[in-house]
């Protein structure tokens, strides 16, 4: 093979938005060696640069001809291009409000940014991969990068009980995957591309069914793991409330959504031939991360808590998505991913804020807030109202367009259910919202009534300013303002042969915006 025709097949600019990736963490980690501890006044905002610039190399392969790259193991499809932006902007946002909370912990900033960034390139990497090898190494990257930022605070018991939770249930979770994909493996007679195996399997004997169900169950279980899918949603409560809070919030969308990516790839085109099987093992996920999500946080007590029962629920919500399997479904999945990105992100930086001047997150210390900071008590009356789907923001648009999709393709009892704990949710969201604006002086807590002068000019807290302020402006017009990103959702499903494989003819997002009796 000459050395043109290699690198045609190996095609490695697909991977151009990743090696830009890698390319800003060697330049912190290097930075860092030289500057020691001054090198946390700029390895922050190069961090950022990067990834917005792997983001604008996305855009820029969106109309690429030839996708497929490194022999078919990474496909760079509009399916991946999506899935890896959302990540790539999760840990942007994230930096920005790591900034003054790692500083104030008296560890290393460098570092953290250089964790972070390679959980980053896993889930960047998982998103793409097309072939089992691929989706095991990256995987792993993110799992164990992971892992690492849980435990990051090494001083903080609750961070070390928090890392040594999510070890040995992540690891139990990888081997059971790991189990299910080389079950997979042997029964594609030896094939590791997605596409291949899936051709394997659909002209596979009857005999095979057994082995493939408990592949199919294995595998299945990885991914839930990864998205915090009841009954494996065990690690989440406790990592939520003892991680870095900056962690917690990556977790909860760069994680969630490389967890979805891999799972539309491995599902649509692995198990192609058992729809039926999947769609009934998702639709006891959903309905039970739906209600036990929504129903526990009622009972919390702790916002970070409370967050991760509602990151639970959302990740059912998301499955009806999932579970709809049409050019509309997937498109509102997208949508729905790239708008709780910020609105979930902007909530976590609302509780950052608060937990550095007041060392609390308890929900009862937020009360009478907006009397003494109404900027955050504003930012987090917004997220928390548009994760409830509260009109008009972006929540809202964003539940209906999965409801909606999940309604046309006949999964009436779900889109019931979504809609009933939809309901439920809104309680404990407006819960918070309440607590904040009471007005009465002798109903503010302590700790408001304590709370210290408001001052933007300490060292890393422009940075949380400017995430707050984005994240609010997005959640709040991107809901009137949504045709621009349900076009690229839509335009993302038509463009992916992958998904255009496996959807059946039913109206797309794009349709059900123009309906008459919406």
């Amino acid at each position: 093979m000459d050395v043109a025709n290699l690198a045609s097949q190996l095609n490695a600019e697909t991977i151009l938005p990743e090696g830009i990736v890698l390319t800003t963490l060697l330049l912190v980690l290097i930075g860092d060696l030289i500057s020691g501890r001054k090198s946390a006044k700029w390895t922050p905002y190069v961090a950022i640069v990067g990834l917005l610039a792997a983001v604008a190399a996305l855009a820029l392969q969106w109309d690429n001809p030839t996708p497929l790259g490194f022999l078919g193991a990474f496909n760079s499809d509009p399916l991946s291009l999506i899935f890896r932006g959302i990540i790539a902007l999760s840990t942007a946002v994230t930096l920005l409000m790591s900034v003054r909370y790692v500083e104030q912990s008296g560890t290393s900033l460098a570092e953290f940014i250089a964790i972070l960034m390679t959980a980053t390139l896993g889930g960047m990497f998982l998103a793409g991969a097309n072939e089992l090898v691929t989706v095991f190494v990256a995987l792993e990257t993110l799992s164990i990068s992971s892992y690492l930022l849980t435990g990051y605070m090494k001083r903080d018991t609750r961070s070390n009980e928090a890392a040594l939770k999510y070890l040995l249930i992540g690891a139990s979770s990888s081997a059971v995957f790991l189990y299910g994909v080389s079950l997979l493996y042997g029964l594609s007679s030896g094939q590791t591309q997605l596409d291949e195996i899936a051709v394997v399997i659909a002209n596979s004997p009857d005999s095979q069914a057994i082995g493939m169900a408990i592949a199919l169950v294995f595998t299945i279980t990885g991914i839930a793991f990864k998205i915090s899918a009841v009954p494996f949603h065990q690690w989440t409560p406790d990592v939520y409330e003892g991680s870095p809070t900056p962690v917690v919030a990556f977790l909860s969308v760069g994680s969630k959504a490389a967890g979805f990516a891999i799972a539309i790839r491995l599902l649509v085109t692995a198990f192609g031939s058992m729809t039926d099987q999947w769609h009934f093992v998702f639709t006891a996920l959903a309905i039970l991360s739906m209600v036990l999500g929504n129903v526990v946080a009622l009972a919390q007590t702790s916002m970070k808590r409370m967050l991760a029962y509602s990151s639970i629920a959302q990740a059912g919500f998301v499955t009806i998505g999932l579970l709809a399997g049409t050019d509309a479904g997937y498109a509102s999945m997208m949508f729905y991913l790239m708008v709780y990105l910020f609105m979930n992100l902007g909530a976590f930086t609302c509780v950052i804020l608060f937990s550095l001047r007041t060392g609390t997150d308890r929900i009862s210390e937020y009360a009478g807030l907006y009397q003494k900071d109404p900027l955050l008590t504003l930012g987090l009356s917004i997220c928390l109202l548009s994760l409830g789907g509260i009109p008009p923001l972006a929540g809202f648009f964003g539940k209906i367009y999965l409801f909606w999709a999940g309604w046309q393709a006949g999964l009436y009892g779900l889109v019931l259910l979504g809609l009933v704990t939809s309901v439920v949710s809104i309680y404990y969201y407006i819960r918070v919202v309440k607590m904040m604006v009471v007005k009465e002086p002798q109903e503010m807590s302590d700790v408001v009534r304590n709370y210290p002068e408001v001052r933007w000019n300490l060292p890393g807290m422009r940075p949380l300013q400017v995430g707050l302020v984005v994240a609010l402006v997005f959640t709040s017009v991107a809901g009137i303002l949504s045709n621009p990103l349900f076009t690229l959702a839509n335009d993302a499903v038509i463009k992916s042969p992958v998904l255009q494989s496996a959807t059946t003819e039913v109206p797309t997002v794009a349709t059900v915006i123009q309906a008459p009796d919406l």
